[in-house]
């Protein structure tokens, strides 16, 4: 790959070599990708249902169940009733889950240190911009 191949190829390849320097990393912690996905989501704040934490995370709502019961039976998430609605689910990280991520997280970014080693810091920042920004376009 080169830097004239099109954005998709780019990210694609970029994501890829990501996950394979990840994965040692989450399989450390016991977590999948997945996994760690949903503690990241709910790192800033519960889900007010389970339904809004799957659009949030874009993974089908049907296969989120069997993920959140197992973050829930390692005691990583808890899932309560809704105030207003006791049939949805706020689903929240629980104190084992906040310890796990933060410490998956701090990981992670020790592989992303190595992979961008060769970039100034000011092209790191521009980098993340510009893929936050991609990653939240419509």
């Amino acid at each position: 790959m080169n830097e004239d191949d099109d954005l998709g190829a780019l990210c694609a390849g970029a994501g890829r070599n990501l996950a394979e320097a990840e994965r040692p990393v989450l399989e450390r912690h016991g977590l999948s990708m997945w996994q760690y996905v949903v503690l990241s989501a709910l790192a800033p704040g519960a889900a007010p249902s389970q339904l809004v934490l799957a659009q949030q995370i874009r993974y089908d709502k049907t296969r989120l169940i069997a993920l959140l019961d197992g973050l829930e039976a390692a005691g990583l998430v808890a899932r309560e009733p809704g105030p207003a609605d006791r049939r949805a689910r706020v689903v929240r990280l629980t104190q084992e889950g906040i310890r796990r991520h933060a410490a998956v997280r701090d990981a992670i970014r020790e592989v992303e240190e190595r992979k961008l080693a060769g970039l100034p810091p000011e092209t790191r920042r521009l980098l993340r911009s510009a893929l936050a920004h991609l990653a939240n376009a419509d």
